[in-house]
C-alpha cells in the first residue's frame, strides 16, 4: 500500500517538474547567453525576480522565445528592443532614462531630500518649543519650593 502511494504521489509530481525545467540549449555557451541576457529582464508576473529565476508559465515561455531568438540569430540588443517593443520598459531591470522613467530614476533622491526638509523644520520647530518653554523666576522659585518641601516629607 505503501509503494503505491509513493509512486502515485511521483507520478502528480511529474507535471510540476515538467514545468519546472525549461528546455535548455544544446550548446552551453548558448544556454550561458540565455541564462545572462534573461537575468537583465524582469518576470512580467513575479515582478520581483528576473526571467532567469523565475519558475511561472509566462516566463518559462519568454525564456524559450529569448533561446530560439538566439538561435536565430538575433543579437541581445535585438531582443531586448523586441522585449521593450512588447511588454514596454518595465520589462527591463535597469530601464533607460527617458522622460517616461526619469521620476523612476529621480524618485528615491527626492524623497531622500523631502525627508531631509521634513526633518529639518521638524527639529527646528522642536528647538523654539523648547526654548519658548522656559521656567519664568516665579515658577522656578515655585517648583524649588515644591522639590524642597517634598524632600523634607521624606527625611521625617
Amino acid at each position: 500500500m505503501k509503494r503505491i502511494i509513493a509512486v502515485l504521489l511521483m507520478v502528480l509530481a511529474l507535471p510540476a517538474y515538467a514545468n519546472e525545467a525549461a528546455p535548455a540549449a544544446q550548446d552551453p555557451v548558448l544556454e550561458q547567453r540565455v541564462m545572462r541576457l534573461t537575468s537583465e529582464l524582469r518576470c512580467l508576473v513575479c515582478q520581483n525576480q528576473s526571467l532567469a529565476d523565475s519558475h511561472a508559465d509566462l516566463a518559462i515561455d519568454l525564456k524559450n522565445q529569448v533561446r530560439s531568438q538566439m538561435q536565430a540569430g538575433k543579437s541581445d540588443a535585438e531582443i531586448r528592443e523586441f522585449m521593450v517593443a512588447r511588454y514596454g520598459d518595465f520589462v527591463l531591470y535597469r530601464p533607460p532614462l527617458k522622460s517616461t522613467t526619469a521620476l523612476l530614476w529621480a524618485g528615491p533622491f527626492l524623497l531622500l531630500a523631502a525627508g531631509g526638509l521634513a526633518l529639518g523644520f521638524y527639529l527646528r520647530r522642536r528647538r523654539k518649543r523648547l526654548t519658548e518653554s522656559e521656567l519664568t523666576p516665579e515658577q522656578r522659585a515655585r517648583a524649588e519650593a515644591l522639590l524642597h518641601a517634598r524632600r523634607e516629607g521624606q527625611t521625617r
